[in-house]
């Protein structure tokens, strides 16, 4: 049998996964490439550097096949605390995988469009260019919309892990900011002329802190089996 403290371990790994997929596609390969306002720009960053545009999409893929995992371990470890609120916190996550697994459709295009298809051959560059961005675009909706459901997730999660006495409930808290971030980050998108993200940058650090930190307590020190939860905390 596996301690409880190992299954944590593993449910760091397999979040530390997530987290670093997640940065390399977002940050790495979809911020990295885009030239804000010009499309034809992006489409040169994306056609230079095709395989690297490619990794970030199987990067994408590899977030979801170990992020469900991840998140079904630690409904299982925390479960006792509160479980009601962890299947609402499941059923959040589940949600917010469903909807950036599938916006990763919009993304995909992006390569048959700039690609040298015979077809192709009708548009001129800046047509392709433009409909290129607006694929992108799209994405960076679908994007912002699935993690508003993920923002939910983090607040219920960052309740449940601070009422724990599993692990300190500093990191409790920072799951919760980091659950406010996201929220802020998706609906000040959502709300602004164009979808324009004035807040990434400000968001981003106590989003990445909260997330990092929780993912590497359960790596390095598991959970603590010995504490006992006190509902009237």
């Amino acid at each position: 049998m596996i301690s409880n403290k190992n299954v944590a371990r593993i449910a760091g790994l397999l979040y530390l996964i997530v987290i670093l997929t997640g940065l390399f596609a977002e940050v790495f390969v979809r911020q990295a490439f885009k030239d804000s306002g010009d499309a034809l720009a992006t489409a040169n960053n994306i056609q230079s550097a095709e395989m690297l545009f490619r990794l970030g999409v199987v990067a994408d893929v590899v977030n979801f096949v170990c992020g469900l995992p991840c998140v079904l371990i630690i409904y299982f470890l925390f479960k006792r605390v509160n479980k009601f609120l962890l299947q609402l916190a499941l059923i959040f996550v589940i949600i917010q995988t469903a909807i950036i697994a599938v916006n990763l459709l919009n993304q995909s295009p992006t390569l048959l469009i700039l690609g040298n298809n015979t077809y192709l051959k009708s548009f001129e560059p800046s047509q392709l260019a433009s409909l290129s961005q607006l694929s992108l675009n799209i994405q960076g909706v679908g994007y912002a919309i699935g993690l508003v459901f993920f923002g939910f997730y983090c607040l219920l999660l960052g309740y449940v892990i601070s009422k724990s006495k599993m692990v300190p409930k500093l990191f409790g808290i920072l799951y919760i900011i980091s659950g406010i971030g996201y929220l802020l980050n998706s609906f000040t998108m959502l709300l602004s002329k164009g979808f324009a993200n004035p807040i990434f940058s400000y968001v981003a650090i106590p989003i990445f802190i909260g997330e990092l930190s929780f993912c590497l307590w359960l790596l390095i020190k598991g959970i603590n089996d010995s504490e006992v939860f006190n509902p009237n905390d």
